[in-house]
């Protein structure tokens, strides 16, 4: 191996020394075998010329002179003016995007009409590709895909459980028969825990995305489950949500503030970091909606409805509890139930669900209490704690999913449970009813009595001053004449 300079080879980083010693071993059949410099272009497919220049810096410089060095005018604009090479980035940058033959004719133009030198094609293809790509797809493709593309993300990640909550709904691929029998799509509102990926709470309904339907969810996710496998409760430190109406309402950030839970929206289009959620409906979809009749994607799906939503939620309910928490997630590899549970902490709860319920359930209007109890929706709700407030407005919180039974509330806070009896499997009888009546029947004879005596007791006291005119009226009638007659009577 020839060497002129032998300190000059390792003023080169390593893998400048590695390349060129490929060239080298390259090259050395040519070098110390005789084998002419086109045979080794040709078995290595390498333009003659290269192989050339190739030994020739050999000969004059060793190893040193087959380190690839970098062009003198790399990154430079060849000398072209600086007006040319905006004019040609410009054109680059319109939108939809031009070829570079049309650049070039565009540039050609104006570069004759100006006096300019008249830059080959290359120049202009050189400019083209120097351009930064964050630049073209942000003029060409819009701010949309370049933040998609371009923008620094930061992602994050809760560290344990019941530190980040996030909620959304979607509009389920499956048709179910309504209450009037016709097929309808159902909406589905989760609210999910960051770490631990388990869902906290849920709701179906026909019903379109609201405030209500998402308090209605969220109360479920803060309150304790009857299932022994479904333990995810508490409040949690943070709430993740988009901006929709339903989310960004004054009282869900009012129940945010009382229940001292952090709210943050992602930002207006930009759904970032709410993926998780997302794969979650994404899998309802693929191992759950695609089993049951109705599936969108199946052939005439809607004719093919067949499940009510009570229906739909037993199956959907089952694979929640049986399937999804109790299997590995994908990204986690742990069952969401066990790492929930993995922290062994204790969840911060609310004192009752009355609490929870006066924070979160939004009142639906003022009823007035009609003697034979509330009507609401077409159905009449009793309880004997009613019977005091005959005539006076009362705020009424429900449940749409169970509407056996109502919340009462007046200024001071909770009076009871109505319950409406031709729907609930408890009943209030007509013994009970009649009592409740009869004591403020009687409560109201008394206050009614006390008061008679009390005008009495003024009227007795003011009677004496009153009887002389009485007196003298009835004095002043006896003494009036009597009608005068007439002389031929």
């Amino acid at each position: 191996m020839k060497e002129h300079s032998p300190n000059l080879i390792n003023s080169f980083s390593e893998e400048a020394r590695e390349e060129a010693l490929q060239r080298f071993y390259l090259l050395r059949p040519a070098l110390e075998e005789g084998i002419s410099l086109t045979q080794v272009a040709q078995q290595h497919n390498l333009p003659i010329r290269t192989v050339q220049r190739w030994a020739s810096h050999y000969q004059t410089l060793g190893l040193a002179g087959l380190v690839h060095q970098p062009r003198s005018d790399q990154g430079q604009r060849r000398n072209l003016p600086e007006k040319l090479h905006h004019l040609i980035e410009g054109l680059a940058l319109q939108k939809p995007a031009p070829s570079t033959a049309l650049i070039y004719r565009q540039v050609k133009e104006v570069a004759d009409r100006e006096g300019w030198k008249v830059p080959s094609y290359s120049q202009v293809y050189s400019v083209v590709r120097q351009i930064e790509p964050a630049l073209l797809v942000l003029a060409q493709e819009g701010p949309k895909v370049y933040r998609e593309e371009f923008d620094l993300l930061y992602r994050f990640e809760a560290s344990q459980s019941n530190e980040i909550w996030q909620a959304d709904h979607t509009l389920l691929d499956i048709w179910l028969l309504n209450n009037r029998g016709i097929a309808t799509r159902p909406w589905l509102t989760i609210v999910i825990d960051d770490y631990s990926r388990a869902v906290a709470g849920y709701l179906l309904s026909f019903q379109a995305p609201s405030a209500l339907q998402t308090s209605l969810a969220f109360r479920q996710a803060i309150w304790r489950k009857a299932e022994a496998n479904w333990k995810v409760c508490g409040i949690p430190e943070i709430f993740y949500t988009d901006h929709g109406s339903d989310f960004t309402s004054h009282h869900l950030e009012q129940v945010c503030i009382d229940l001292k839970i952090q709210l943050i929206f992602s930002q207006v289009g930009i759904p970032r970091g709410r993926g998780k959620i997302e794969r979650f409906f994404q899998t309802v979809n693929q191992l759950l909606l695609n089993k049951l009749p109705g599936y969108t994607l199946q052939d005439k799906a809607k004719e093919k409805a067949q499940l009510n939503l009570k229906t739909f939620e037993a199956h959907f309910r089952r694979f929640l509890l049986e399937e999804y928490l109790l299997q590995p997630h994908s990204q986690t590899e742990i069952a969401p139930v066990v790492r929930w549970e993995a922290g062994g902490f204790l969840p911060n709860l609310p004192v009752s669900l009355e609490q929870l319920d006066l924070l979160l359930l939004t009142v639906a209007r003022t009823r007035q209490v009609q003697q034979d109890g509330i009507h609401f929706q077409g159905l009449r709700y009793m309880d004997v704690n009613l019977a005091a407030y005959v005539g006076e407005a009362v705020a009424i919180r429900y449940d749409p999913r169970d509407m056996a039974e109502i919340r009462v509330f007046d200024q001071k806070g909770f009076i009871c449970r109505a319950v409406c009896q031709e729907i609930a499997g408890q009943t209030i009888g007509l013994k009970e009813i009649v009592q409740a009546r009869n004591q403020r029947r009687q409560a109201l004879q008394t206050d009614l009595k006390q008061r008679k005596t009390e005008v009495e007791n003024l009227i007795e006291w003011e009677q004496p001053s009153q009887s002389k005119p009485t007196e003298a009226k009835a004095a002043s009638a006896s003494t009036t004449p009597r009608l005068k007659r007439y002389q031929n009577e």
